[in-house]
This record gives structure tokens, sequence and C-alpha cells, in this order.
């Protein structure tokens, strides 16, 4: 995706006006393809400003150190958060589909999806989903201080979910991919069945997910059944 994501640009970019068409968006999206394609360790400026065939000194215009081109693909990811309306549904519901936008775009990018637990206050799209998410928790009756925590846990967790999928994707080549698959289910299903026959029982699943969609699901209701669960003892303690 990497390849054809550059190709795509160097093409937008034939007439000699390349280094123009290198926008702060733009060159946030190219660090996310690429950490896509070869992981986050292979982000840097020079390799970016390499691949487009540019100089580093037209990068560093918009971003003046790797730090700051972090943040850009953070923000780059809250951009691509869609947010449900506000609705008058019960808050456990519109709470679920905030985390659900959320995990819809950071599930494809599980390589720069932990970028966004440090960064959700230090952008206006991340500032908009805290905001929705401590709303809700404070329709549930949480204090402010128990919403913040709480609304840090989902975050994490969230990432948690995409950066720790069993058999998640990394890089392009399907048959290596599928080769590391078999040799994790292999791996564990060789242990002593005495002395861990549940995971030989659970190699497989371990291994990769059967089901990516109903493993986000689940891992979804799981925190929305936890906080409604908190917070109905909350109220009938009080």
């Amino acid at each position: 995706m990497y390849r054809v994501w550059l190709s795509i640009m160097k093409k937008s970019g034939s007439d000699g006006r390349t280094r123009e068409r290198l926008s702060r968006e733009a060159i946030a999206g190219g660090a996310v393809a690429l950490a896509d394609a070869e992981g986050l360790e292979a982000v840097t400026i020079r390799r970016l400003a390499q691949d487009h065939g540019v100089s580093p000194m037209a990068l560093y215009w918009h971003f003046k150190d790797k730090d700051q081109l972090l943040d850009g693909i953070a923000d780059r990811l809250f951009n691509d958060v869609d947010l449900p309306p506000v609705s008058t549904e019960p808050w456990p519901q519109q709470l679920r589909a905030v985390l659900q936008a959320l995990l819809a775009a950071l599930r494809p990018h599980p390589a720069v999806a932990g970028l966004v637990t440090s960064r959700i206050l230090t952008s206006e799209a991340g500032l908009n989903i805290a905001e929705r998410t401590l709303s809700h928790l404070r329709q549930a009756g949480f204090s402010p201080e128990q919403a913040a925590e709480i609304g840090s846990y989902l975050l994490g967790a969230v990432v948690t979910l995409v950066t720790c999928e069993p058999g998640q994707r990394h890089g392009e080549d399907d048959e290596a991919h599928e080769d590391a698959i078999r040799v994790k289910a292999a791996s564990l299903g060789a242990l002593s069945p005495r002395r861990y026959p549940n995971i030989i029982a659970s190699s497989g699943a371990l291994a990769a997910c059967a089901s990516p969609d109903a493993y986000y699901s689940l891992g979804l209701d799981m925190l929305i059944t936890g906080v409604s669960g908190i917070a109905t003892e909350a109220e009938a303690a009080s």
C-alpha cells in the first residue's frame, strides 16, 4: 500500500512541483503508509524525503524533528475519527459508538496506534474525542475526576485491542504473515499438555483471530459492560 500511495504522490508532483505539494497532511499520510508497510521504526524524516525525491529540509519546513512528525501522525489518526452525532440513546450506546469510531480509525494502522495515547489532548480532533467521552461518562454519574480516569483507561484499552490483535498483519507479505501464524500456533501446540492444557486448546486463537470483527466487538462489549457495571454499583451505593 505504501508503494501505491507513493506512486500516486509522485505522479501528482511529476510537473516539478513536488515540494509545493508536500503539505503537512500529505507528509503525515505518507508516514502512516510507510509505518503500515514497514513499521514505525522505518519512519524518519530522511526516509520520507528520500522516497519523495526531495531534501530533508523540504519536510523540516513542516516538522522540525521526529517528535513533531509523530505528533502529526497522531493528529492524522484523530482527524480520521468520524464521531457519531449526539443522540437521545442511553449513554452506554453513545459511549460505545464513540469508542467504535476511534477503533475504526486506529484498526488499519496498528503500527502507529500507540502514538495517540499521550497525544489526545494536544490536537483539536483529539480534544473533541475526549470531550465526547467525558460527557457520556458524566451522564453515567461519574465525577469529573472519575470520568477522566475511566476515559483514559478506555482510550488505552482501545489502543491495546488494536496493537495486540492476535495474528495481526505486519507488512505486506502474505506468505510471511501466514508462515508466522503457523509457527506461533505450532510452538504453542508443542507445549507440555500436562502443564499448559488450556494454552494448547486455545493455540489457534492465540496465534490469530478466527474473526477479527468478533474480537473487536467483544472487546468493546467488555469495556462498556464494565463501565456500566461500575456506574450501576455506584448508583446503588449512593
